[in-house]
C-alpha cells in the first residue's frame, strides 16, 4: 500500500503539473496578463493548499512548531530546493524588470513576518494585517499586469480553446497536483515509520518538503518547457501566500506562539535566501545550472544545521 501511494503520488503530481502549466499559460493569455502574474496568483495560491491544510490542522491541535515551521520551512524549500532543482533541469531566464516588484514584495513580506514574530507570537490582529496585505498585493499585481499586457503573438497556443476548457484544464491539473502531493506525503510517512525513523525527523523533513511538492513539480515542468516566468512567479507567489494568507488565516483562527529556535535560524535563513534570489534575478536576469547547484548545496547545509541534532533525539 505504501509503495502504491508513492507511485500514484508521483504520477498524479507530475501529470497534474503539466496540466497546471498549460492551463496557467493559456489563462494568462486569455486574461491579457503575463504568465508571471498567473504564476504569482492562481497557480501559487492553489499549489499552497497542502501548506494551508497542514498548518491549520497543526494550529488547531496546538502544535505551533509544526504550523509555523511548515510555513517558514516551505518558503526555504521553495527558494533553495525547488528553484535550485528547476535551474539544474533547465537554466531559467526572466525579465529583471518583471521580477523587481514581486521580488521587493517578497522581501517586504518576509520582513513584516519577522517583525511581527519577534514578539514571540502571532495574534488575531497580526493575522488580519497579513490578510489585508495579501489582498492589497493581489490587486496591485493584477492592475500592473493589465497595464503591461503580453505580446499579441502570444495568443497562438490558446487559439481554438474555449475559456471553460482552459479553466477546466487548470482545475484538473491543480486537483491532481494536490491529491498527488497528499498521496506522496502519506506514502513517505508510512515508509519512514516502517524504517523506524522518529516522528521528529518525519515532521521536519517529510512534512516541510512534502507540502512543497506541488510547487516543485510545477516549477520543474515549467523550466523544462521553457516557461521560466511561471516557475519563478509560482515560487515567489507561493512564498508570499504562505506568509500572508496561511500565516494570517492560521493566526485569525488560532493565535500562535512562535518557538524561539525558529527565529534563530529558520526565519533568518528564509530572509537571506529571499534577498539573495531576488538580487540575483534582478541583476542577472537568469538562474543557470551553477546557481542551481549552489542553491541545492546551501539547502543541504541548512538542513544539517537545523535538523541534524534531531536525528539523535
Amino acid at each position: 500500500m505504501i509503495y502504491l501511494e508513492l507511485a500514484g503520488g508521483f504520477v498524479l503530481l507530475l501529470g497534474g503539473a503539466e496540466f497546471v502549466l498549460r492551463g496557467a499559460v493559456q489563462l494568462a493569455r486569455r486574461l491579457g496578463v503575463s504568465p508571471l502574474i498567473i504564476g504569482l496568483t492562481v497557480v501559487a495560491y492553489c499549489t499552497t493548499m497542502p501548506e494551508l491544510l497542514v498548518s491549520l490542522e497543526a494550529a488547531i491541535r496546538e502544535a505551533p512548531g509544526i504550523s509555523i515551521g511548515n510555513i517558514v520551512g516551505s518558503n526555504i524549500c521553495n527558494l533553495l530546493l525547488i528553484l535550485g532543482a528547476a535551474a539544474c533541469v533547465c537554466p531559467m531566464v526572466v525579465d529583471p524588470r518583471g521580477v523587481r516588484f514581486e521580488g521587493a514584495a517578497a522581501i517586504g513580506v518576509a520582513v513584516l513576518f519577522l517583525v511581527l514574530g519577534m514578539v514571540g507570537n502571532l495574534s488575531r490582529l497580526d493575522g488580519v494585517l497579513l490578510l489585508a496585505c495579501l489582498a492589497a498585493f493581489t490587486v496591485i499585481s493584477y492592475r500592473r499586469a493589465r497595464r503591461n499586457p503580453p505580446e499579441p503573438q502570444a495568443e497562438e497556443d490558446a487559439a481554438g480553446r474555449s475559456t471553460w476548457m482552459v479553466v477546466g484544464t487548470l482545475a484538473v491539473g491543480l486537483g491532481s497536483v494536490v491529491l498527488g502531493s497528499h498521496l506522496l506525503v502519506e506514502g513517505a510517512i508510512g515508509l519512514a515509520r516502517l524504517l523506524g525513523v522518529s516522528e521528529a525527523v518525519i515532521g521536519v523533513t517529510v512534512v516541510a518538503v512534502g507540502t512543497s511538492l506541488p510547487e516543485l513539480a510545477t516549477a520543474v515542468v515549467s523550466a523544462y518547457r521553457g516557461h521560466s516566468e511561471v516557475a519563478v512567479g509560482n515560487v515567489l507567489g507561493a512564498n508570499i501566500f504562505n506568509l500572508l494568507a496561511i500565516g494570517g488565516l492560521v493566526a485569525v483562527v488560532h493565535p500562535l506562539d512562535i518557538p524561539g529556535h525558529l527565529l534563530h535560524l529558520a526565519v533568518w535563513t528564509m530572509m537571506g535566501a529571499t534577498i539573495v534570489l531576488i538580487s540575483w534575478l534582478a541583476l542577472q536576469g537568469r538562474l543557470g545550472r551553477p546557481a542551481g547547484v549552489l542553491f541545492l548545496a546551501i539547502y543541504a547545509v541548512y538542513i544539517i544545521l537545523e535538523y541534524g541534532p534531531l536525528t539523535n533525539v
